[in-house]
């Protein structure tokens, strides 16, 4: 039976360029206090997520004989909370951090690389390594990572005669055979946010193009896949303004046939038996291309707090909480995927309809994993383009050259 669910809104969607110094020398005031007792701070402030971590914390810590001070707050103010507690020197033991925010916060000396406290990173998928990585040195450690996929109504598609696209052209033909009415073949988030950067990745990455040169052909090709979506009808115009949970609305209420969305949808959906969907990797544009999408998600961290003791007990918690038995435990209850990819059979026998995500998951990568600490500039360029393009201003072939220029 599938649970209520709500996800966490990325915190990476909403958080603007950091501007952290000094948080290496931010010892903690406790920095000689005991270590059988830690502070934790993370941002799961909703349940079922804060109740599933919370136990999962807890019988880690009972496994090493420590007591937790836990701090959950709103993903959004995570990062002015890490401010705060830098300057007061009161950074917690174990930090967890949305996955693209991590490299900006070790750049700052804040936290201490795992290999300090020889954590085993062996196994893990490297999109998620790629992105706790900062100048060769793994940061932190995520038990489970999400991303996107394309949902279908498989009723809809039986209605038509027609099968789960597997290609651009598919997509665009398939989207316009299911639009009738008021509903359209497909819905996808365009918003003028990190959120609509994030969605657009797929299309970009599995193209060929890469961030670090927006003006590509392989990114104007990406862009006129969603600009010939809109102007065919088959997608709303409304787009440019939808979030991820507005674009499930649209699927959940029929309006949509398809959507790129992510696996955190699934409980909401699952609430109304009379919803029919299915979840197939996201389209790739030419034979030969591997779909790659975005890896979403939190990896948990030691900071420099300056007790060596305590932090040693930190990584022992961040070893723990990232074992197999809690990866597969956290993924199945939070609709994730584990991070070890070679739990990844195991894991599809446990949740079938993980299958699409699990297997993306394998080829996902960071949104830091070439830019670094320069990723929000360039999230920024990208729906700046999209929007562009999107909303007639800029053809696709000089929507992102105008974004780049400001």
């Amino acid at each position: 039976m599938m649970k209520k669910y709500r996800y966490p809104i990325f915190a990476s969607l909403a958080i603007a360029p950091l501007i952290l110094t000094g948080c290496g020398s931010s010892a903690s005031p406790e920095a000689s206090g005991s270590a059988d007792s830690l502070t934790v701070v993370d941002y799961y402030n909703n349940d079922p997520d804060k109740g599933l971590i919370g136990d999962a914390l807890d019988k880690c810590a009972a496994s090493i004989n420590v007591t937790l001070d836990r701090t959950v707050v709103p993903g959004k103010d995570l990062i002015q909370k890490v401010l705060q507690m830098s300057s007061s020197k009161t950074l917690p033991d174990v930090l967890m951090l949305d996955n693209p925010d991590l490299q900006e916060i070790a750049a700052t000396g804040g936290l201490a690389p795992l290999s300090q406290f020889d954590v085993d990173t062996a196994g893990f998928a490297p999109g998620i390594l790629e992105a706790a990585t900062y100048e060769n040195e793994v940061y932190g450690l995520a038990p489970t990572v999400n991303t996107l996929g394309l949902f279908v109504n498989p009723a809809m598609l039986a209605e038509a005669g027609l099968e789960a696209p597997k290609t651009w052209d598919e997509l665009k033909s398939t989207a316009a055979a299911l639009t009738s009415g008021d509903r359209y073949g497909i819905a996808f988030s365009s918003i003028a946010t990190y959120e609509g950067s994030w969605q657009f990745l797929p299309l970009l990455w599995t193209n060929g193009g890469s961030e670090d040169d927006l003006t590509s052909p392989e990114a104007a090709e990406a862009l006129a896949l969603q600009v010939d979506l809109v102007n065919a009808g088959s997608a709303s115009k409304s787009v440019v303004n939808w979030s991820q949970s507005d674009v499930k609305d649209q699927f959940a209420a029929g309006k949509a046939a398809m959507m790129i969305n992510g696996p955190w949808q699934i409980p909401a959906l699952s609430e109304d038996p009379s919803i029919e969907w299915d979840t197939v990797q996201i389209p790739i544009n030419k034979a030969g291309q591997k779909a790659v999408a975005p890896l979403g998600g939190e990896v948990w961290t030691v900071p420099q707090t300056g007790n060596k003791d305590k932090q040693a007990k930190a990584a022992q918690l961040i070893e723990c909480i990232t074992s197999d038995e809690n990866q597969l435990a956290l993924a199945e209850a939070r609709y994730t995927v584990p991070t070890k990819t070679a739990l990844s059979e195991q894991y599809v026998a446990l949740r079938p309809e993980m299958e699409s995500f699990t297997e993306q998951v394998a080829n996902a990568r960071s949104r830091t994993g070439i830019l670094g600490t320069g990723w929000p500039k360039a999230a920024t360029q990208i729906y700046t383009g999209i929007q562009l393009g999107l909303t007639g201003q800029a053809t696709p072939e000089d929507a992102f050259s105008k974004a780049t220029a400001g």
